[in-house]
């Protein structure tokens, strides 16, 4: 996979075809959070559950609306537990005002205690994470002393995928010094400011892929202070997978360059497919 540490390098670099291949399980896992509870506690949801056939889920929950789905479990071939977030159902009008909802604030001390000053997020998403938080903390514990694992991957697509992302600052606060944690978000909208995404970047291994003109990852705007870390890979429109150095890389073959403002994106595009697979439903 790869790391933050692309975010040092000068030059957007094509992703091989077997780096492209790595990210299938995790894209399956986006997709499967959109299933109920019952379908993922019984890992019974078609297609995408049989891609990845060994999982063991341990705890599930949300109801689509109010609270978003999301499933904890284990993968003993990546070996890892997995943590998935459900994404933005537009049927669902509470996922939609909770998209809409602009306003930066500070994270809250008794989840996130010791966070460096400065740090601001999306009100509507910290108030998401915050519904279900404790929630997927006890199954993450429960679920790494079931298996043995010290490895947490946590995924998700558009709003699921900003869950995810502020679960990652979350957990590692609460989970056992050792504990390795990689976060892997589709449509990734910006979560946070220009000290949310540093810190993201100093603390966390994170990547972030867009399709085309994808216009989600493009908002929030930038001009409310809205700013994405590093870890993006983009995909182009020829089906290249660009790996894309820095924050809001402003090359047109990246997000921030490819869809300059809301009309020059596309909705369908957010649906994928990422490498042949589309996420949004079950």
């Amino acid at each position: 996979m790869i790391t933050n540490g692309l975010s040092t390098r000068q030059s957007i670099t094509p992703l091989s075809s077997s780096q492209i291949s790595a990210f299938n399980p995790y894209s399956y896992y986006a997709t499967v959070a959109y299933c109920t509870p019952a379908q993922t506690l019984a890992w019974n949801c078609g297609a995408n559950c049989k891609a990845n056939p060994s999982f063991k889920t341990v705890a599930s929950g949300g109801d689509g609306n109010g609270v978003q789905y999301w499933y904890v479990g284990y993968d003993p071939t990546l070996k890892t537990v997995i943590v998935a977030h459900e994404g933005t159902d537009l049927s669902e009008i509470l996922s939609i005002v909770t998209d809409v909802e602009l306003v930066l604030g500070p994270l809250d001390k008794t989840l996130f205690p010791g966070l460096p000053s400065g740090i601001e997020v999306h009100t509507g998403f910290q108030d998401e994470q915050a519904k279900t938080a404790t929630l997927v903390l006890s199954a993450v514990q429960s679920t790494m002393s079931k298996y043995g694992s010290t490895s947490v991957t946590l995924v998700g697509h558009s709003l699921g995928a900003a869950i995810s992302l502020l679960d990652s600052v979350y957990l590692p606060l609460h989970l056992p010094k050792g504990t390795s944690f990689k976060t892997i978000g589709y449509g990734l909208p910006r979560v946070g400011n220009k000290a949310f995404a540093d810190y993201v970047d100093k603390n966390l291994n994170l990547n972030h892929v867009n399709n085309k003109e994808d216009v989600v990852p493009i908002l929030p705007p930038q001009i409310l202070g809205f700013v994405h870390p590093a870890g993006e890979i983009h995909i182009e429109d020829s089906a290249v997978w660009a790996a894309c150095p820095g924050q809001d890389n402003p090359s047109p073959l990246c997000a921030a360059g490819d869809v300059p403002n809301i009309l020059d994106g596309s909705v369908n595009d957010h649906y994928g497919p990422y490498n042949g697979i589309l996420l949004g439903s079950c």
